[in-house]
């Protein structure tokens, strides 16, 4: 194969910026002046990079920035670092289409072509372009960076003076910074901002700075000093009104912040089965408007309901008939949720009454046997199982005729596990106890040949 040797004219090419889409070059100063650099020119797009910054790790610290295309390795898709070109055009990575050569490819990767030339000539005006953008975004996002720390220092310090409207605005300019930057929240924690904003927290607070309180600590690392102060009644109760009379955002807040406080050590008794905190849940689960909120509110439900304590308390309010009204509209993981919580429930006598009171409990739990999971037909059938063993005339009737028994066969003959497929059996045994062979087959509503 004859080698290729680069003229005068290639050599001139080569300082050109090669980006890779069918040839096309452009020189660096085309590149700056339309902006692949991202500046729009001048400033630190021309600026000397400064040798002490390092490509892999700008590369590493700015990998969810959206990077110009002309600088991603068309086989890794990753920045390239060191740059080169074949003879037909295209430019790699060094380390990537070395590896391709060595698995015995002697073709562009790109274009397919068989190369005349093996030989790689680094791009050293893409390097160039690659290290000034990567420097530029990164010199900016550590300034960026400083600011924040700097603004949050300002606001800590404005927080230990102000009261009233100007320490909501305060608590509300923490908030967002906390909540759009990682440097925001570890210079809360480095300056003790954890334990001056929830010493904001009490009684007598207003729901105006609980909220921002609230916003600023649960996008925060609580240790667990913060955790035993803001698990003091006082706190949580206030936690618990804004829960109930709070916007959607302060609720779902309330939710993520009592949930984490629940995490390692349980909350009171009283505080779990507070029926404050109860109504609030359930006023989330049922607001179908923000089904972020739905799915929170049973979330926390489920939680509480994990303590046999709080159980009783759950049921006395009526959230068995207000969970089940909801399960139509739920989408695979709320009814994991949801089923779950009426099956824990249907495991104390209370619980059970109320679900066979509840008229769509058979119906609505029946629908959903085979249709959207294993773990959901395992919990469906439990539930099912513990109404119908309470009153097994009244119950196994209604559930024949919502096509329980259709759905218990295609659960027998499917590749669930056994114990599955046997509680299948046993309910199945149980609804037909009531009827006569022939009139039970009718009602399973299969067809001739599967009768």
């Amino acid at each position: 194969m004859p080698m290729y040797q680069p003229n005068s004219h290639t050599r001139q090419e080569n300082a050109k910026l090669d980006v890779g889409c069918g040839g096309q070059v452009l020189d660096l100063a085309t590149a700056v002046k339309d902006g692949i650099l991202g500046g729009g020119g001048g400033g630190l797009c021309c600026a000397v990079v400064d040798e002490k910054l390092d490509l892999r790790k700008m590369i590493e610290e700015l990998e969810s920035l959206e990077v110009p295309s002309v600088f991603i390795c068309p086989i890794s898709l990753e920045p390239m670092q060191d740059p080169v070109t074949l003879c037909t055009g295209q430019t790699y990575e060094r380390s990537n289409i070395l590896k391709w050569f060595s698995l015995g490819r002697y073709t562009c990767p790109t274009t397919m072509q068989e190369l005349w030339d093996d030989t790689v000539t680094p791009n050293r005006t893409l390097q160039q372009l690659i290290v000034s953008w990567f420097s530029q975004k990164y010199l900016a996002m550590k300034k960026r960076s400083e600011d924040v720390q700097g603004r949050v220092i300002e606001l800590l310090e404005t927080l230990r003076k102000v009261k009233g409207q100007a320490r909501v605005h305060a608590l509300k300019d923490l908030r967002q910074l906390v909540t759009a930057h990682a440097t925001a929240k570890k210079a809360v924690m480095d300056k003790a901002g954890v334990a001056l904003v929830s010493s904001l927290l009490g009684p007598f607070t207003s729901h105006a700075v609980g909220s921002e309180v609230i916003g600023i600590l649960v996008n925060s690392d609580l240790d667990s000093a913060s955790m035993v102060n803001l698990r003091q009644p006082g706190k949580f109760a206030l936690m618990v009104d804004m829960l109930n009379e709070g916007s959607i955002e302060t609720k779902l807040n309330c939710t993520r912040l009592i949930e984490a406080l629940m995490e390692g050590k349980d909350l009171e008794v009283e505080n779990l089965s507070s029926l404050s905190l109860l109504v609030g849940l359930l006023r989330l689960v049922k607001d179908k408007r923000h089904p972020n909120g739905v799915l929170s509110g049973l979330h926390l439900l489920k939680i509480i309901c994990l303590h046999e304590s709080a159980r009783n308390s759950v049921v006395s309010i009526g959230a068995i008939p207000q969970v089940v009204e909801v399960l139509p509209s739920l989408n695979k993981e709320g009814l994991e949720l949801a089923l779950y919580i009426l099956e824990v429930l249907s495991t104390i006598p209370e619980g059970r009454l109320a679900l066979k009171d509840c008229a769509n409990t058979i119906p609505n739990v029946v629908k959903l046997l085979m249709k959207v999971s294993e773990s959901c037909t395992q919990l469906a059938l439990s539930i099912l199982w513990a109404v119908c063993k309470l009153a097994p005339e009244e119950c196994s009737a209604v559930a024949v005729e919502a096509g329980l028994a259709a759905k218990l066969l295609l659960v027998i003959q499917s590749g669930y596990n056994p114990a599955l497929k046997q509680r299948s059996v046993e309910l199945l045994k149980l609804c037909s106890l009531n009827y006569s062979a022939t009139i039970f087959l009718s009602k399973c509503k299969l067809t001739r040949t599967m009768q």
